[in-house]
């Protein structure tokens, strides 16, 4: 759908339904969508209104276009207003950055044709310089109540579109500046192979400067060039398939295996070292030793590192299969939560309990049995974890074990949606 000038793309949903006993957003992307919402908001009483709003069916038909989204909300009193949430288009520069990459790996595209958005395409993006989910403060609310921040209006608008983002993460760039056929048609462009004129992977050489010319007229040098960009993966490890038998104490596939997490880490380090806002962001605290097993366990070593790695984390095979569920949910926030059983402080407890007093109407609310930083429903399957940062995180009972179902919620009816496994 398109304005009456045809020149700005528009795409309008009709209401949804009811959220009644579901989380409104189950996929990573969407989760990412409202957790910069709810770590944004300044208010979050206005955050838990807005989620009842959403969950109570008044959020009408919402209008997605390039910059802006825009809903008519109706209070619990019947009064309507307009509410806008406006996110920052990317620049032409930064398109051209994301459809490159695009183009280079074609599995991008299929996935996005296939309504999923994988995490190595947003981490791709980032390595291009190109953020693609909202961060911090990207999300800018706008609502005609006058509410100068996130208001219960702008709020509910948030959670409905996180519903949207979880049928179709095209939405998304479309709030970034492409609507779905005018990015397919520019990536179908870029496809069209190279004329035989210019061979592949030759450019036109730069002539240089003459080493003597430029010692002798050093005040005058060119510029540096740009640093390389950060390749788009891992490089691969040295092989060790030679005909030396290893030397003693020496296990071949132990040390490819660490040589591999190590090119691993080392292109996350330097992605993430490149990020615009690196300066800013907080030093990671250093990993314990049954930490980092975990961390190198993540990476599908083969059955005799896994052993190995279960033994020294001081875990047997199944725990460590859990720990890494949780590792990948959450990295050391998860784990901690997965590993400790701490009674919640008693400010952190009367929180916890206005959430779950919130998150459900009173004739909907399941029964939770609360020890602990734990809360576990009355059937004996489904349980919430309370970790430190106030965030609830899923648990599933499975064979006699507490098992991560899902990354960590502010809101618990999600996490227990996430929990049960509901569509």
């Amino acid at each position: 759908m398109s304005d009456p000038y045809g020149n700005t793309p528009e795409r309008t949903f009709a209401a949804l339904p009811p959220a009644h006993g579901r989380g409104f957003a189950l996929t990573w992307w969407g989760q990412a969508w409202l957790k910069a919402l709810e770590d944004a908001a300044l208010d979050n009483q206005q955050v838990k209104t807005g989620r009842r709003l959403a969950r109570a069916g008044a959020v009408g038909a919402v209008s997605v276009r390039p910059g802006r989204i825009t809903a008519v909300v109706q209070d619990s009193d019947r009064t309507s207003h307009r509410a806008d949430v406006l996110l920052q288009e990317l620049s032409e520069e930064q398109w051209d950055r994301f459809l490159d990459m695009a183009v280079e790996r074609s599995g991008h595209i299929a996935a996005l044709l296939d309504r999923e958005m994988p995490t190595h395409l947003v981490e791709d993006a980032e390595a291009a310089g190109v953020e693609l989910l909202p961060g911090l403060g990207d999300l800018e609310a706008q609502c005609d109540c006058g509410a100068w921040d996130h208001c219960g209006h702008t709020a509910a608008l948030c959670y409905q579109v996180a519903r949207l983002l979880d049928q179709d993460p095209f939405v998304l760039l479309l709030l970034r500046g492409r609507g779905e056929g005018e990015l397919l048609d520019e990536l179908q462009v870029r496809s069209v192979p190279r004329t035989a004129t210019e061979a592949p992977g030759q450019e036109q050489a730069s002539e240089g400067v003459d080493a003597a010319e430029a010692y002798a007229d050093g005040e005058i040098l060119p510029p540096l060039p740009d640093p390389p960009p950060v390749p788009a993966e891992p490089g691969l490890p040295p092989s060790l398939d030679t005909e030396t038998d290893p030397a003693s104490g020496v296990d071949p596939a132990a040390l490819g295996f660490l040589a591999t997490q190590a090119a691993r880490e080392a292109h996350r380090l330097l992605t993430e070292a490149l990020r615009a806002d690196h300066e800013q962001r907080s030093i990671a605290a250093e990993l314990t030793l049954t930490q980092d097993a975990v961390r190198l366990a993540s990476g599908f070593p083969d059955t005799s590192v896994a052993s190995r790695l279960a033994e020294g984390s001081g875990r047997d095979r199944e725990g460590l299969a859990l720990a890494v569920r949780a590792w990948e949910h959450g990295g050391t926030a998860a784990l901690d939560v997965l590993e400790a059983d701490r009674p919640a402080q008693a400010e952190t407890l009367a929180r916890a309990r206005a959430a779950l007093e919130s998150a459900w109407e009173e004739d909907q609310r399941p029964a939770l049995r609360a020890s602990r930083n734990r809360w576990t429903v009355a059937d004996g399957r489904t349980q919430l974890r309370l970790g430190t940062d106030g965030r609830w995180w899923p648990y599933r009972k499975e064979r006699g074990r507490w098992a991560p179902a899902g990354p960590a919620s502010q809101d618990p009816a999600t996490a227990l949606a996430l929990a049960e496994g509901q569509e």
